[in-house]
Parts: structure tokens; sequence; C-alpha cells
């Protein structure tokens, strides 16, 4: 779908919703997906500097995830902007989108809407080796060690030495710095949620406060638990609310439309690029988009993939990504 057509949706949905509204898409096409990064603030920045201070905006949102710090940034930047931030939930908002969430005034859901928990899973040095590639290390999740400690207190009846024994047997396995850095990212990510949700909630609702930040570090049991708009505002007690049959038609709409621009269905696979006859041929492919009245700015793969005949005497390509950054497009 062209600009213009998707702008005709994008300004319905302002009408609709007496908004601003800015797009937000980290596609999850496959060998170009992207994440929510640091370096969408100044992006961001630039389009809520040409649309101004609203009244109300609304960020449209895709993502499965990304650096948990960015949130908090970005939040706070919309709100700068407006007294009244709202994030549209057409599909998945995963993990740090599920954080973005946390810092509205309201979450509005339609049907497919997805969040997620906001347990981390972390990696560094100190983690353990893959046996299948030993050069990467396995991230270890903050719910796996907090489990193996509840299986052994719970089930197993383990306390005083027995547990502190069982502890021992963990760190023999998994680095104690590893555990630490577990833990560090525990704390963050709970601090990081009440700091979002008082953004918006009065000193009273501390209590409810506490429930949502417990539910979604601790009593999911799986990162990978996909929330429906139903168990987040009935069950978990957030600020959700449905959209009407027209406004989500819109909402289904422009996702689909993003959908089909960004080729999330179908994997990215850059030897398809050369003809018979090519030896050589340069690419470039967005991997994510952000989209207001005001600009559109894309996350663009550039490279190039080559064919080559190898030692063995078989044909082989080679792919070569020469730069990968946010692009001006209008």
């Amino acid at each position: 779908m062209s600009r213009e057509n998707r702008l005709r949706l994008i300004r319905k949905i302002e009408s609709l919703r007496q908004s601003a509204v800015i797009a937000y898409i980290t596609g999850d096409r496959e060998n170009v997906g992207t994440r929510v990064a640091p370096d969408i603030i100044r992006i961001f920045h630039q389009h809520l500097e040409a649309l101004g201070t609203k009244p109300r905006i609304d960020l449209f949102l895709y993502t499965r995830g990304g650096d948990v710090l960015t949130p908090w940034r970005l939040v706070n930047l919309i709100r700068e902007y407006t007294d009244y931030f709202s994030v549209l939930v057409p599909f998945r908002a995963y993990s740090a989108g599920t954080l973005i969430c946390l810092g509205a005034n309201e979450i509005v859901m339609g049907k497919m809407g997805e969040l997620g928990p906001i347990d981390p899973s972390v990696a560094n040095a100190f983690n353990p080796q893959d046996p299948v590639n030993p050069q990467a290390r396995i991230p270890v999740s903050v719910e796996d060690v907090s489990s193996y400690l509840a299986l052994a207190r719970e089930k197993a009846q383990l306390s005083g030495p027995e547990l502190a024994e069982a502890f021992v047997v963990l760190a023999e396995k998994v680095h104690p710095l590893a555990l630490g850095n577990v833990h560090r990212n525990y704390a963050l990510i709970r601090s990081l949620a009440y700091r979002l949700l008082r953004l918006h909630y009065p000193p009273e609702k501390e209590g409810l406060m506490a429930e949502i930040v417990n539910s979604l570090t601790e009593r999911l049991y799986s990162h990978n638990h996909m929330i429906s708009r139903r168990e987040a505002r009935d069950d978990i007690h957030l600020h959700v609310t449905y959209p009407d049959a027209e406004l989500e038609k819109v909402l289904n709409k422009l996702y689909t439309d993003y959908e089909a621009d960004l080729q999330l269905l179908e994997p990215f696979n850059p030897a398809l690029l050369l003809t018979p006859n090519q030896a050589q041929v340069d690419f470039e492919v967005s991997g994510g988009i952000i989209e207001s009245s005001a600009r559109l700015d894309s996350f663009v793969f550039n490279g190039t993939v080559s064919r080559s005949m190898g030692p063995d005497g078989l044909p082989k390509v080679n792919v070569e990504m020469t730069s990968q950054c946010w692009k001006r497009l209008v």
C-alpha cells in the first residue's frame, strides 16, 4: 500500500480518536527483523516536533520486544507533547512493547491484541555455553532461576542448609556473576514497570500497581505466554479498552497493510534476488517503520548478494550487509 493510502487510515484513526497518531512497527520478518532499540528516540523526537503538542497522542504499535530501557525514555518523550498518551494494539506488543503500554493512560486492544510477560532473559560473557554452538551463550531467564529455587523449597521441601546447598549446585552450573546479572535485571524490570505505571496512576493505587507488576513478572510462568485483552483487563487489571467496530476495522486494515509492505509472513532470502545471468546484485529492504502524518521513516538493510564457485566446485551464494540504519523516506 502506498504512503497516501496509509495516511488515509491514520487520519481516519485520528478523526475517530480525536488524537494524533504515530505508528511504530518493528518487523519480525526472518533475516531482517528489528527490535525496540534506543535509536528510535531521535526519530520519534522529529515526528513529535513536526506534529507539535497535542491533547491526545496515540501510538499504533506492533513489536515482539527489544531493549527494556528504551520504553522509559520513549514514554517520557511522548509525554512531553501530550497529557494523554494511549497505545493502540491491533496484534502483538510483547516484552518491551508491554512496558511501553504500562506507561500509557489507555491501552486500546483489538480482538487479536496480545501483550506479554516482562520477565527478562539475560545473556552475558558469564552465561553457560551453548552445547550446540560453543561460541554462543545460553540466555538465563529470571523466572527459570526463581522457579528452580521455588521447586527446591516448595516441592522438595528443602529449607535452611539443604536449600543453601541447592543454591550452591545452581551456582556450580551457572556462573555466580551471571546469577547476579539475572537478579539485577529482575530488579531493573520491576523498577521500570513501577515507574511507568506511576506516570499516570495516583499514589493511592500503589496496591494495584504492585499486583500488575507481580502478574507480569512472576505469575505467568512462561515468557511466551500471550495475554489477551480480556486477561489484560479483567485478570491483570490494566487500563484496557476495546475499540468499537469501526475503529477496530481501521486498526486491522492498517496493520495488515504494514504486514504486507514489510512482507512479514515470508522470510527474506537474498539468494532469490539473483537471476541466472547475474553474478552480483545490491539490495535494500525495510525491516521497521515509524510513520505519522508528518513524515515516514524506515529501518533499512542494505547489502550485496553474489554468486561464486566454492572450492568443491559447487556454486556458493554470499551475502554481505553493508549498512543497517533508519532512513527518512518522506
